[in-house]
């Protein structure tokens, strides 16, 4: 608690910074188990999987969309004009990196990376496909934080507390990416050392986009809305062309269904008990 209290005392930018880290060492920490194990089951990565789809289901409705719906109000736009072209400006800018950006999910085969053909290596394309993952986890936590530092956004419920739980709402579903990343390599006999590094890389973008997401809106207090509703659009899109889907192919689908339906609760109660 005392370093929370000591970070709300700085300029936001440098909490998105700190927070952005956090998240980062998450991935890390989740890409260590390398160094433990050859593997994991097939059974616990879709349910660590299934729970980071609950987490940034609930992150997007209650840290984002919520406040972004009632800055909306306070600067006297309508409603929900802001937050839907927010929100499918956000997927439609994941689903055009998406297109761009070659990359490859893990449990595909070569044959099925996705983006513009190339010849980087398999560990390249699944560092890649995580990063898709983080971009928008970077971006949500950057805005929150600049959020809560304007006198808009505070008036609005867009507070320190709100933006310290997102930032461990997004910490706890980074864990599994790093596994995803690191595990699958590891499992291919890659090196523990170069497998760990593969998958903690792969949230390297998350401290450089916080940092971007929170000197946006605290440079133009105007786009708060658009910015939360874009950063829970981009998170949607990840969701649901890429996290459900691969929580699903290990042959465990109901474990990952459920598994989402806990993050979500988990993360709705951080952000509702606690933010």
């Amino acid at each position: 608690m005392r370093v929370i209290d000591e970070l709300s005392h700085f300029d936001p930018v440098v909490q998105a910074l700190i927070a952005g880290v956090a998240t980062w060492g998450v991935t890390a920490l989740g890409a260590a188990l390398v160094f433990l194990t050859r593997s994991v089951s097939a059974a616990l990565l879709d349910a660590m999987l299934g729970f980071a789809a609950g987490v940034m289901i609930a992150a997007s409705v209650w840290s984002l969309l919520v406040p972004a719906i009632e800055l909306s109000v306070r600067l006297g736009y309508p409603a929900w004009l802001p937050v839907a072209i927010g929100f499918l400006l956000g997927g439609l800018c994941l689903r055009a990196v998406d297109q761009v950006l070659p990359h490859l999910h893990p449990r595909l085969a070569d044959s099925e990376a996705e983006g513009v053909h190339t010849t980087w290596r398999r560990t390249t394309l699944l560092v890649m496909a995580i990063t898709l993952h983080n971009l928008p986890e970077g971006l949500a936590v950057g805005v929150a934080f600049g959020a809560a530092a304007t006198p808009m956004g505070a008036a609005s419920g867009a507070t320190f507390a709100a933006a310290v739980t997102l930032a461990i709402g997004i910490g706890l579903q980074n864990f599994p990416e790093g596994v995803a990343v690191s595990m699958p390599l590891r499992r291919e006999g890659v090196s523990a050392w170069k497998s760990f590094h593969a998958g903690q890389l792969s949230a390297a973008i998350e401290p450089v986009a916080a940092v971007a997401g929170a000197a946006a809106v605290v440079t133009v207090e105007g786009l708060l809305p658009f910015a939360l509703a874009f950063a829970a659009g981009a998170m949607l899109f990840v969701v649901v062309e890429e996290l459900i889907p691969e929580s699903q192919r290990g042959g465990h689908g109901d474990l990952a269904t459920m598994m989402t339906l806990v993050g979500f609760v988990v993360m709705m109660v951080l952000d509702v008990g606690f933010g």
